[in-house]
């Protein structure tokens, strides 16, 4: 089982995320265990203040650093990971759930305001963005980073491993998967490829194989190096 806990000023926003969908399968079965700690809990005063402004001036008001220490000490134990939500780290990539997957306590930090004092930082095993723009608060990326790293929990989706071996980023080499297709086999002139329509499986996974490399030169050249 993995523990997760999510450290947030804004804790609400987690609500119907854990709710639904396979994160909350998972945590039925006992596959994972989802914490939302509220950051002004360990906030400073009778106002549990958790920012302040910068000194040298400028906008808005940084994460404090007391807060944040405490917060992080109390859940965070000798092997936890400890991520940190902020567009100046590495971009999140399918290789990094993999990873995160095997491990057994993960906490993150939500960033807020004009970001955290950069001695937060040091408390941070590992810094990830999940792209180049900006948001409001980490709670947004924590989710789905949180939800890409469940997912591949042994036993958390139904079809087993192998359905996400055969998905986008994880199929033939880490490229897109191929393009899919259901009932009908016809609509609206729109044809299903007869290759996947006669039963033989050894046309069908050359064609996805195809299928895949085509779709992934067209929509994502940057996952074949052009």
């Amino acid at each position: 089982m993995i523990k997760i806990d999510i450290i947030s000023v804004q804790p609400g926003m987690f609500g119907g995320f854990l709710s639904e969908s396979i994160v909350a399968r998972a945590a039925k079965k006992g596959l994972c265990e989802i914490d939302i700690v509220d950051l002004r809990k360990y906030g400073i005063g009778r106002w549990h203040k958790v920012d302040d402004k910068p000194y040298g001036g400028g906008p808005g008001m940084l994460m404090r650093c007391e807060p944040w220490f405490a917060a992080v000490e109390a859940v965070a134990k000798p092997f936890s990971r400890i991520i940190m939500t902020t567009p100046a780290g590495k971009k999140f990539v399918q290789e990094d759930a993999i990873r995160l997957s095997g491990e057994k306590h993960l906490v993150f930090m939500c960033g807020h305001y004009e970001g955290f004092d950069a001695r937060i930082e040091t408390l941070a095993t590992d810094k990830y963005s999940i792209g180049d723009f900006v948001m409001t608060g980490g709670e947004l990326a924590a989710a789905a980073m949180t939800d890409a790293i469940v997912r591949l929990i042994p036993g958390a989706l139904g079809a087993g491993v192998e359905a996400t071996r055969s998905e986008t980023f994880s199929f033939d080499g880490g490229i897109l998967e191929p393009a899919q297709y259901t009932h009908p086999p016809e609509f609206r002139g729109l044809k299903v490829p007869e290759t996947l329509l006669n039963g033989n499986h050894a046309k069908i996974d050359s064609w996805r194989k195809a299928s895949a490399r085509e779709r992934t030169i067209k929509e994502r050249p940057d996952l074949c190096g052009g």
